[in-house]
């Protein structure tokens, strides 16, 4: 069997199997588009006191909020169970899944294929075109393709650390929250203008974890805008880049902790 079908078999039957339940799906969806929206009323309400968040207006703010939850609902909606990994390990179900001929990460992935986090897709999409628009976009060929290949790249950053936090597991069973300090909190980071933040944060969450570089530093050259100190316009092309690298370090990290498993011991 090649792993396209693998993938279309796996995810088919997860969709399948959620679709049925129609209330269900659509009720879980409607929550997820309540959190996105409570969540950008946030900053709606510091910038309606201050006029400003990070030297940006309202709509510029929404590009990046808009890109950044579209690019982490995407990974989300993928690779958003892997840090529950050590759920598996403690329950032996993971042998189960070893024994399959189907990679192991993939076969996590579809396990918990939870289509209500749909409603970040959709809201981040809505708000990222709509907020373009109104912020001054002025489309050229690249800044066209930046603006297609950003949410993409900001999504496969996103995957890999969800992988990273994944593969932490088998060293830190009971270290999710811990992981979801770095994941979670990066999606926090990557939908705020990183502008705001004291320079070591920045920092960390430029050269460390890239969350920076997912939604903060493409809006940067979208708008035209200046960047603040470590993050200058360029930085805005460094998307492609930074998911190569840190996916090529969660794949080393997910495949030595792969390794280094030897069985629940039940």
């Amino acid at each position: 069997m090649s792993t396209a079908h693998m993938v279309r078999t796996l995810y088919g039957s997860r969709i399948r199997s959620q679709a049925a339940y129609r209330t269900s799906f659509v009720s879980d969806l409607a929550g997820q588009v309540l959190i996105v929206a409570v969540e950008f009323l946030e900053l709606w309400v510091i910038l309606a006191n201050v006029g400003t968040l990070g030297g940006m207006t309202l709509p510029q703010v929404a590009v990046v909020y808009g890109l950044g939850a579209l690019a982490f609902g995407i990974a989300d909606l993928l690779l958003g169970e892997i840090d529950g990994l050590s759920t598996y390990i403690r329950s032996g179900k993971l042998e189960t899944l070893l024994i399959r001929p189907v990679p192991m990460l993939l076969q996590i992935s579809s396990l918990d294929l939870s289509l209500r986090r749909l409603g970040r897709i959709v809201v981040g999409l809505g708000m990222y075109v709509v907020a373009l628009g109104i912020a001054g976009f002025s489309p050229t060929p690249a800044t066209v393709a930046l603006a297609v290949i950003a949410p993409l790249a900001g999504a496969a950053i996103f995957a890999a650390l969800l992988t990273m936090a994944g593969a932490m597991q088998f060293w830190l069973i009971d270290g999710r929250e811990f992981a979801n300090a770095f994941t979670y909190g990066g999606n926090y980071v990557a939908t705020t203008p990183s502008a705001v933040f004291a320079l070591p944060m920045r920092a960390f969450f430029t050269f460390v974890i890239p969350a920076t570089l997912v939604a903060y530093a493409p809006t940067l050259v979208l708008l035209d805008l200046p960047g603040p100190t470590l993050l200058p316009q360029w930085t805005g092309w460094m998307g492609v880049p930074a998911a190569i690298l840190t996916w090529t370090v969660a794949a080393l990290l997910w495949r030595a902790g792969v390794r280094k498993y030897t069985g629940a011991g039940g």
